[in-house]
């Protein structure tokens, strides 16, 4: 059986340990604690060091499906977590104060990391409707890039296997 490797990364509270409860066919591995950190989040809880779940996609092949710790504090298992990976899905949370500095943020890091294998999903949308989409699509223009991107509510499987199938699509179209 093939085993592959998808990242989940993005700030603290964007879906991150969701999406990868939403998509695992195995119970999450999780390495959640009490948030110490409320003045930047007031999620109650944080990952401080991995979220781990596995899918099994048609053909039997496994992702193990890799979730970062958000808090900048612990960027240094990033690369780590990212070794062997077919690519990362970046997540930013719409409701944040400035997302389109997170997306510059997380874009730095991972670009060289995983050369163009970057799919982006947007989260938290509803708390923000009048925050247009665009903000990410003129930014990406802006920069010369031209990543999928998608709105995801983490809770809808189907949502964030659209993130993942995109990942797969981006490689079967580079062979």
């Amino acid at each position: 059986m093939q085993r592959l490797k998808i990242v989940f990364s993005g700030p603290m509270g964007a879906g991150k340990t969701q999406a990868i409860s939403s998509l695992s066919d195995i119970p999450v591995v999780s390495t959640e604690v009490m948030n110490t950190d409320l003045d930047t989040n007031a999620k109650l809880l944080t990952t401080v060091g991995m979220d781990y779940g596995e899918l099994t996609v048609d053909g039997g092949a496994s992702i193990g499906l890799y979730g970062t710790p958000g808090q900048e504090r612990f960027k240094f298992i990033w690369p780590i977590l990212s070794q062997g990976a077919l690519g990362v899905v970046i997540l930013i949370d719409h409701s944040a104060a400035d997302p389109v500095a997170d997306l510059t943020h997380y874009l730095k890091i991972f670009d060289d990391i995983y050369d163009g294998r970057i799919v982006l999903g947007v989260s938290q949308v509803d708390k923000m409707p009048e925050r247009e989409l665009s903000i990410y699509r003129d930014y990406l223009a802006g920069i010369g890039r031209n990543l999928p991107l998608f709105p995801v509510d983490m809770r809808k499987r189907e949502d964030v296997l659209l993130l993942v199938e995109s990942i797969i699509a981006s490689l079967e179209q580079s062979e």
